[in-house]
């Protein structure tokens, strides 16, 4: 089924997106809506989803219902997925954005916020993953875009848990990508740089080097570049042409060395070594 392409006169294809209400997120759901599909929000705050969804409304797109669900819980992903299927609602694309950050030295963050962070960019991820995957899977249709980050391709000093989590998802997308050939279900990894978003914030690193110095990429280029890998069926897009040559550069360089030049980026601005 091409379901971007569908007679909206007799379906509306279902796009659910989570970390829906900023950032990339909220520019893929802007995607999403001018192709007048139905859009399921889902975030923490339910406050900003409501102004998200009234937003949307008012730009004359389509419908649009939201879900206040904290993935940093554990069995947050698997009721999120047992409400909408109890409505009888049909998941055609899902889009799992949500994911988060914690700067600092290892050995100085607080364990239970690593381990919240592990939660939210790999457990529920691959859960929404499984639940939605085996439904498309046997209606034989479907579309996954999982974001994963350049991050990913790199060690990550002063945020170390978050670039090994960023490396589990971008090889768990390729890998099932592989596996669902056939299927009639895709798996695209979004690897997009650093964006001018909340994370940074939400993360508490404002003070390092690629925040203060750094040259932040626009969300709306970045969902585009999303958007349009998802669409075509490709297993991973890199965001950027400055980011399509750091991965490149990055496949030639040992670990050790990238490490390095990672924590002279992600350093504190002021921070002397």
């Amino acid at each position: 089924m091409d379901l971007k392409n569908l007679d909206m006169e007799n379906i509306r294809p279902t796009v659910l997106i989570t970390g829906a209400t900023s950032g990339i997120g909220l520019e893929l759901a802007r995607l999403f809506a001018k192709d007048n599909y139905k859009i399921l929000l889902v975030a923490r705050n339910e406050r900003e989803l409501e102004a998200t969804s009234a937003t949307l409304r008012q730009n004359g797109f389509p419908e649009v219902k939201v879900f206040a669900t904290d993935l940093f819980e554990r069995d947050a992903a698997i009721e999120l997925y047992q409400e909408i299927s109890g409505m009888g609602i049909q998941v055609d694309i899902l889009v799992n954005n949500a994911g988060q950050g914690a700067y600092g030295k290892f050995i100085d963050i607080d364990l239970a916020d690593e381990l919240s962070i592990i939660q939210l960019n790999i457990s529920s991820l691959v859960s929404l993953t499984k639940f939605f995957a085996r439904d498309m899977v046997a209606r034989g249709n479907g579309r996954i875009l999982n974001v994963a980050s350049i991050a990913g391709k790199t060690p990550g000093p002063w945020q170390a848990v978050y670039h090994g989590t960023k490396a589990f998802v971008h090889s768990f997308n390729v890998a099932l990508n592989n596996e669902l050939k056939g299927t009639g279900v895709t798996v695209t990894s979004l690897l997009p740089g650093a964006t001018d978003t909340d994370f940074f914030h939400k993360a508490g690193m404002e003070s390092s080097k690629v925040v203060v110095e750094g040259e932040l990429a626009n969300p709306a280029d970045v969902a585009k570049d999303g958007y349009d890998a998802l669409m075509a069926g490709k297993d991973m897009v890199v965001s950027g042409f400055k980011n399509k040559l750091n991965v490149a550069m990055g496949n030639v360089t040992p670990d050790s060395a990238q490490a390095s030049m990672m924590e002279k980026q992600q350093r504190p601005a002021d921070h002397k070594r």
